[in-house]
């Protein structure tokens, strides 16, 4: 039986009666008729729930998040989507860098532009491979698993040799990841919706250049993204777009995953193409992200492109770098309520587990892929890190959650502030053999040096 997951109305709608719970709306009312219809909740941690529900329950899934989307919220004045609206409230946008972006370094010591893309993509790449094999695991069995080899803390590849089998059976590994991303199975990067994204907006800026619209990325997607390689708000959005809804609506209608991690991934490649222009780097991340997100979600991936952009010039700490994107984030917001309270955790406390700790009790109502502790979590681990490249992907990974995409974006822009491939040690790139595996249109096999090169090219482009 085909139970195609991030899309069954009978799921979507428990996580629908969550969201509506975190962003302001009263949805008692719905979740009791839901209740006692005898509707099922969300599934945990899956896409699907096992069995399908009967033809009256789904259709009844389906007027319900009709209804839950009509509840008025208490936050939208806080949590905007709209940019106009965003910026007003961020009394500290950033001014739009002029003209042309720089081709070179920023400072003597800054490493030329095109090496610094390099390192950002090999890091994206690291970190996302580090995360892939215990992805969906809870905090607990990552740490167990890693502790049963020696690699605690994290410090190196996962690997299934040495770990018991009562504790794999107990934990099992990723059944997806574990054959490519395991230290012993590693054979160049596998592919990945966390790299798939950052090659489609390369293909965007070429095909499309710096001007271009929220229909644009519809557009893309519909011509180079396989349906089976998205996921949560992206699949949503996708079967929308496949339906005749058009976008922005495309995020909003029955997807109640719009708040979660997914346009935050799609991110980076709208800050290094943009290097010292956080502003010009946030708006292009939400006309990406409006095709799928809504508030916090965008205000993740807004976050994520100016941090990107100032850690692209070479010329700023990591600190900076996160106090840049918050800018670009609604300061009431619970984004940047949470990414402020990360880092002062982080700066705080010297032992990371115990920031873990309290970031996991503190967001515990949060669904394991939404961007509010996930974000939170990057912002802890580049902090506790210093920015150091091993440092922050292995905390960003060891934090749990959405393990492969946090580490991914930990690597990004750790791997810009390391200056170059050179500077980041060999354990984490010589496995990834400069070979990239996608099924994003010619792309498959690519190397991390031509993609560099691509990615250079289209920042330099008005």
């Amino acid at each position: 039986m085909l139970r195609l997951t991030w899309a069954q109305p009978e799921d979507l709608l428990g996580h629908e009666l969550r969201q509506a719970e975190q962003d302001g709306r009263e949805p008692s009312v719905i979740a009791a008729r839901w209740t006692a219809a005898g509707g099922p909740p969300a599934p945990d941690r899956a896409g699907a729930s096992p069995v399908p529900v009967s033809p009256y329950l789904r259709l009844l899934a389906q007027d319900l998040l009709d209804e839950l989307a009509d509840l008025p919220s208490s936050l939208t004045e806080r949590e905007p989507t709209d940019l106009e609206r965003i910026k007003a409230l961020c009394p500290d946008w950033p001014v739009r860098g002029p003209g042309p972006r720089a081709t070179g370094p920023t400072r003597s010591s800054a490493a030329p532009a095109e090496t610094r893309l390099e390192a950002a993509w090999l890091g994206r790449a690291a970190g996302c491979l580090l995360g892939k094999p215990v992805e969906k695991l809870p905090l607990d069995g990552i740490r167990r698993l890693a502790r049963a080899t020696g690699n605690w803390p994290l410090r190196t590849w996962f690997t299934a040799r040495g770990v018991p089998p009562e504790l794999v059976a107990a934990h099992p590994w990723n059944r997806r990841s574990a054959a490519t991303s395991l230290a012993e199975n590693i054979d160049g990067m596998p592919e990945d919706d966390d790299l798939n994204y950052a090659l489609l907006n390369l293909l965007l800026l070429q095909r499309y250049g710096r001007g271009f619209t929220t229909a644009d990325v519809a557009r893309l997607w519909l011509d180079e993204l396989p349906a089976g390689r998205t996921f949560t708000a992206e699949r949503v959005a996708y079967r929308n777009l496949l339906s005749g809804v058009e976008p922005p609506r495309t995020a909003r209608h029955r997807n109640p995953f719009r708040e979660w991690i997914g346009a935050l991934i799609r991110a980076d490649v709208h800050g290094w193409t943009n290097p010292g222009d956080p502003a010009a780097a946030a708006e292009q991340a939400h006309r990406d992200a409006t095709l799928t997100h809504t508030a916090n979600g965008v205000h993740a991936a807004m976050f994520t492109a100016a941090a990107v952009a100032e850690a692209a010039t070479g010329a700023h700490d990591v600190h900076h770098c996160l106090r840049t994107g918050l800018c670009v984030v609604p300061p009431g917001s619970r984004l940047a309520r949470a990414v402020r309270h990360a880092v002062r955790l982080a700066r705080g406390t010297e032992d990371f587990d115990s920031v873990v700790d309290e970031l996991h009790a503190r967001h515990r109502a949060y669904h394991w892929v939404h961007a509010v502790p996930n974000t939170a979590l990057i912002a802890a681990a580049l902090t506790h890190a210093d920015g150091d490249f091993t440092g922050s992907i292995c905390r960003a990974v060891a934090g749990g959650w959405d393990t492969d995409s946090t580490g991914a974006t930990a690597g990004s822009i750790a791997g810009l502030l390391a200056g170059g491939p050179r500077a980041l040690p060999d354990r984490w790139t010589t496995p990834l053999k400069n070979r990239l595996a996608t099924s994003v249109g010619d792309f498959n096999g690519i190397g991390f040096d031509t993609l560099a090169h691509l990615t250079h090219r289209e920042s330099l482009r008005s």
